[in-house]
C-alpha cells in the first residue's frame, strides 16, 4: 500500500489554498495572526518612563545631599592656645566641635613613609552618634594632595573615641589638612 502523491507535485499541508492532507496524516495548526507593527508610541512610552526614574533619581540624591555642612574648615589643633582667639574663648560650633583632634602622624623609618591620620572624638551630644566627615590635604602651594572619608560609629554620650587611618601621602611638610564636610548622625 504506497500512498499516492497528488498530481502537480508535493503539496504542503497546512497552507492556505492546498489540498488537504490524506486521511490519517497530522498537519500543523495554522500559524499565528501576524502582529501589528509598534510604532513610535512604544518608544515615547519607554523613553518617558526612563526620563522620569532619572529625574526621579536626580531629586533624591539632591535632597539627601543637602543637609549637610559643606563649609571647608582647618582641622582641629590639639594645643589648648587656638582655642583663644584675641583674648577670648572661642565656643563651640555645634556638632563640629566634637572632633577634637584631627592630624598626620610621620611614623616613616628607614626611607620607608608610613603616614597616618589620626582622629579624637568627644560625643557632646545625649545620644549615641556616628560621625562621618571628608576631609584634604593641601600642600603649600594650595595643590590638593591627597584627600578622603572617614567614619567612626556608636560613640556613647560623653564617650571620647580615638581612631587612625593609613594615608598615600608621601610626606607631611607643608601639608595642612582641611575637612570639608562634617555630619553627625544619631546611632540605631
Amino acid at each position: 500500500m504506497a500512498a499516492s502523491e497528488p498530481s502537480g507535485g508535493s503539496s504542503r499541508w497546512g497552507s492556505p489554498g492546498q489540498a488537504s492532507p490524506p486521511p490519517g496524516q497530522w498537519t500543523s495548526p495554522p500559524g499565528p495572526p501576524q502582529k501589528k507593527r509598534r510604532g513610535r508610541g512604544c518608544l515615547w512610552g519607554c523613553a518617558g518612563a526612563l526620563a522620569a526614574v532619572v529625574v526621579i533619581v536626580i531629586v533624591v540624591l539632591v535632597i539627601a545631599s543637602g543637609d549637610k555642612d559643606e563649609g571647608t574648615t582647618s582641622a582641629p589643633s590639639t594645643s589648648p592656645t587656638a582655642k583663644k582667639q584675641q583674648g577670648r574663648t572661642q565656643e563651640p560650633e555645634g556638632e563640629r566641635a566634637d572632633l577634637v583632634s584631627f592630624r598626620l602622624d610621620d611614623r616613616s623609618q628607614a626611607g620607608i613613609t608610613d603616614i597616618w591620620l589620626v582622629w579624637t572624638i568627644k560625643n557632646s551630644s545625649s545620644a549615641k552618634s556616628d560621625y562621618s566627615w571628608d576631609w584634604e590635604a593641601v600642600d603649600a602651594d594650595g595643590t590638593r594632595v591627597g584627600d578622603g572619608s572617614e567614619f567612626e560609629t556608636n560613640v556613647q554620650p560623653g564617650q571620647t573615641a580615638r581612631g587612625e587611618f593609613f594615608t598615600t601621602l608621601k610626606s607631611v611638610k607643608g601639608i595642612k589638612l582641611n575637612v570639608t564636610s562634617f555630619d553627625r548622625t544619631a546611632s540605631y
